[in-house]
C-alpha cells in the first residue's frame, strides 16, 4: 500500500507491543474464515484474505529483516514473487489478478510464515540498534493496518458473490443520525498537510499553504434515504447530473444503486459484513463511487469538498462521522503536494507512483483500524471504484450562495 514516516518518537519496548497487537488484529480478522474463504478472489482488484496475511508479512521480510537482522533466513524463497504487491524496486511479481490461482502455498503455511517473521522480529527489536529499525516498523504496522481494512473489504465482495449470501459477523449496532446541520468555514490562508512528530505518510507531507474562499461543509453524511430519493428521482436515468465517464460507466455496467444494494417488491436490501438486511434509511449510504457521489451532490445543488476544505473544516469544526462511517469522496484529484519528494529505494514507491487517475478520499469508515485515521490521511481509489466502505459529505460556495439568496 503506501508511505515514508516520521519518526514515531516510541521506545523500543512500546513498539514491540504495538507490533505484537497489530499482528494480533490482522489475526483475529480472518479467524471467522475457512480457508476456502481466504483462497477466494472475486475479481481483479479484491485480494484473497490469504494474499493479504502472506503480503504483510513479506513487507516485514523485504524492507526490515533482510537488509537489517544478521544471519537472517527467508522461509521460503519463492515468496519474494508470489508476495511483492507493486514493488518493482525488488524484483518480480505475481499477477495481481492471479492472486487466487495461487492454491499453493496452503493457508497453513502462509500461518508458519507469518509466525516465522514475528520471531524474526522480536529478535531484530531487541538485538538490533533501534535506530535502524523504528521508522520502519511503524511503516510496517501502519501498512498492515491498511491491508486489515482491506482483509474486510474483500472478503464483503467475495462473500456477496455466493448465493448463499453468508455473513462475516454479526449485525453491528448504527446510532441514528439526526438531522445535517451546516457548518461555516470563513475564507482565507490555511496551512494543511502533515507537521513534524507522529507517524505521517509521505503523501501528506510537505505541510504547505493555501487560499481558501468561504464555504460550508455539511456536518453529517448523506444517508442511504437521502440516496434512495435521488434514486427514485431518476438520478441513475439523468445523463445531466454524470461526468462523461461516469455516465459512460452507467450505462455499460448497469449501475442503478450503490453496489451491493438490490431492490425487490418495492424494498431494498444490502448486502454487509453482517449479510443482506433491509436498508437503513438513517445510516450513511455506503459503496459509491466518485462518480456517484459527485452525481448525488449536483442533484442536491451542492457539490463535493475539496480535499483542503475536508481538511480545514475537520480542524475547525464540530463535524460528525469523520472517521468511523465511511471514508468521504473529495473533489480533488489525488496528486502531489508542492514540494514533495518520494523515499528513495523501492519503499520510495508506496504512493508517489500513484499519483495519476486517482481521487482522494479523506475520514475513515467502520472497517478503518482504531488509531489508524487523522485529519491529514490521504486515501486514494480510482473514481469508479465502488467496492471501499465509500460515502459522501457535501459542501457549498458560501459566498455564491449569499448573492442567489
Amino acid at each position: 500500500m503506501r508511505a515514508a514516516p516520521a519518526r514515531s518518537g516510541l521506545a523500543a519496548n512500546e513498539m514491540i507491543e504495538r507490533y505484537r497487537a497489530v499482528r494480533s488484529a490482522s489475526e483475529a480478522l480472518a479467524a471467522p474464515l475457512s480457508a476456502e474463504d481466504c483462497q477466494a478472489q472475486s475479481m481483479p482488484d479484491v485480494s484473497p484474505t490469504k494474499w493479504h496475511l502472506a503480503h504483510m508479512s513479506w513487507f516485514f521480510e523485504t524492507f526490515l529483516l533482510q537488509p537489517a537482522l544478521p544471519g537472517y533466513v527467508p522461509f521460503d524463497a519463492a515468496f519474494a514473487i508470489l508476495f511483492n504487491s507493486y514493488y518493482v524496486g525488488v524484483g518480480e511479481r505475481h499477477p495481481r489478478a492471479e492472486r487466487g490461482l495461487l492454491t499453493r502455498p496452503s493457508l497453513d503455511r502462509v500461518r508458519a510464515y507469518r509466525r516465522h517473521i514475528d520471531a524474526a522480529m522480536l529478535r531484530l527489536m531487541h538485538e538490533v540498534l533501534e535506530e535502524r529499525w523504528t521508522a520502519l516498523v511503524e511503516l510496517g504496522c501502519q501498512h498492515e493496518q491498511q491491508h486489515q481494512e482491506l482483509i474486510l473489504m474483500d472478503i464483503q465482495h467475495v462473500l456477496s458473490c455466493n448465493p448463499l449470501q453468508p455473513a462475516y459477523r454479526a449485525e453491528t449496532p448504527r446510532r441514528g443520525t439526526a438531522a445535517s446541520l451546516w457548518r461555516s468555514i470563513p475564507g482565507g490562508l490555511y496551512e494543511i498537510g502533515a507537521s513534524d512528530g507522529g507517524f505521517a505518510f509521505d503523501n501528506e507531507s510537505p505541510r504547505h499553504r493555501l487560499w481558501l474562499e468561504p464555504f460550508e461543509i455539511a456536518d453529517r453524511l448523506v444517508t442511504a434515504g437521502d440516496y434512495r430519493r435521488f434514486i427514485e428521482d431518476g438520478g441513475y436515468r439523468r445523463p445531466e447530473l454524470w461526468l462523461a465517464d461516469g455516465w459512460n460507466i452507467v450505462e455499460a455496467e448497469g449501475w442503478r444503486a450503490p453496489l451491493y444494494w438490490e431492490q425487490a417488491s418495492g424494498q431494498w436490501t444490502r448486502f454487509s459484513l453482517a449479510g443482506r438486511r433491509a436498508i437503513d434509511p438513517a445510516e450513511p449510504v455506503l459503496h459509491v463511487s466518485h462518480y456517484e457521489a459527485d452525481a448525488y451532490a449536483r442533484w442536491a445543488e451542492h457539490r463535493l469538498p475539496t480535499e483542503a476544505e475536508w481538511e480545514v473544516a475537520a480542524c475547525r469544526s464540530d463535524l460528525r462521522e469523520l472517521y468511523d462511517e465511511a471514508w468521504q469522496w473529495t473533489a480533488s484529484p489525488y496528486v502531489a503536494y508542492p514540494g514533495f519528494a518520494p523515499a528513495s529505494g523501492a519503499v520510495g514507491e508506496y504512493n508517489g507512483k500513484f499519483m495519476i487517475n486517482q481521487m482522494v478520499l479523506r475520514g475513515g469508515s467502520l472497517a478503518t483500524p482504531g488509531g489508524h485515521a487523522r485529519a491529514t490521511y490521504r486515501n486514494f481509489f480510482p473514481p469508479a471504484a465502488r467496492w471501499a466502505f465509500s460515502g459522501i459529505r457535501l459542501a457549498r460556495d458560501k459566498r455564491a450562495r449569499a448573492e442567489s439568496a
